[in-house]
């Protein structure tokens, strides 16, 4: 029996800003929507070029609360052939929340505080 991974799930508060952030921060375009018929919620499926996993963003209409991220031990990992490239537009946009220049690798945050790290490639 095998198994893969194949996609993430994370919460947003406003749908239309974070579909920008991950297209304009990461590249990521959707790939497919869902919204029932009552409108309640709309589930968002973005992937990189790769499209080897999605990530998953679920607006709840009636959310107006900003989610409780706890203490953010949560994180996605994106692997990039140009991290300085990366880094510099990830500067400009003023996303960048965390380096640790030891390890060579950064973290960015979405509008809803999610963090994401941005590694080099091997």
């Amino acid at each position: 029996m095998e198994f893969k991974i194949i996609h993430n799930n994370i919460n947003v508060l406003n749908l239309e800003k974070s579909i920008t952030f991950y297209k304009d921060a990461l590249g990521m375009e959707i790939k497919r929507e869902y919204e029932p018929q009552d409108k309640s919620f709309k589930l968002v499926y973005l992937e990189t070029g790769s499209g080897t996993h999605q990530l998953e963003l679920t607006w709840m209409r009636d959310r107006v609360e900003s989610y409780n991220l706890g203490d953010n031990e949560f994180h996605l990992a994106f692997e990039t052939d140009d991290f300085e490239g990366a880094y510099k537009k990830h500067k400009d946009m003023g996303c960048i929340c965390f380096e640790n220049k030891t390890m060579g690798i950064y973290f960015i945050s979405d509008p809803d505080g999610y963090w994401l790290e941005i590694l080099p490639s091997k």
